[in-house]
């Protein structure tokens, strides 16, 4: 990174504030082919995990800071795996 010739491996994450509602997301997913809901949105706790074939790509949460937790440092140890 920025002239260095090393890997840059970390988990990407985004988490904001609007209003009354907390939103993380956690990974990278420029494409998917499927997502699977968790919760009930409407009541503003939920998650979304996209999907390409059977590897988890992203998780983004309402309200389930946690969950966003566990979500990064599965990607994490995946990462590991495959470096």
């Amino acid at each position: 990174m920025l002239g260095r010739k090393e890997r840059f491996d970390a988990v990407p994450f985004f988490w904001s504030q609007h209003y009354d509602a907390a939103i993380s997301y956690v990974g990278h997913a420029s494409a998917w082919d499927r997502t699977e809901l968790s919760g009930d949105p409407s009541a503003g706790d939920c998650s979304v995990t996209y999907f390409k074939g059977e590897r988890k790509l992203a998780v983004a949460t309402l309200f389930r800071d946690l969950e966003s937790l566990r979500a990064e440092v599965a990607f994490e140890q995946s990462i590991g795996a495959c470096a």
